[in-house]
């Protein structure tokens, strides 16, 4: 992978990241507003309808959002890590062609 592509993931990964964050800890304000728009939209059921339904959207916030912070940290980590050894191996391949020069 070149340095863009690497620099590209680390990017998506700070993004992924900043929105799981947003959806792990803002779970239930956005469970309840989606289960608010559903039960009113419908019309139907009573409140233990409702219930189940604020259960399930929260737990789908709260999947989503550390399935997607996980991903990030994880795109962060292994892109930087990435980016490291690159540099890492761009150096010695400088250091080796300086060497080369300075001998002939």
């Amino acid at each position: 992978m070149s340095k863009d592509n690497l620099t590209l993931v680390i990017i998506l990964g700070i993004l992924s990241t900043m929105v799981g964050f947003i959806m792990f800890f803002f779970n239930v304000y956005f469970g309840s507003a989606t289960a608010e728009a559903q039960f009113f939209n419908n019309g139907i059921g009573g409140p233990e309808y409702y219930n189940v339904i604020l259960k399930g959207y929260i737990n789908t916030y709260l999947v989503g959002g550390s399935i997607l912070f996980v991903v990030g940290v994880l795109a962060i980590v292994l892109g930087y890590h990435q980016l490291q050894l690159k540099k890492g191996s761009d150096s010695q391949l400088d250091e080796s062609i300086q060497d080369r020069e300075e001998e002939q």
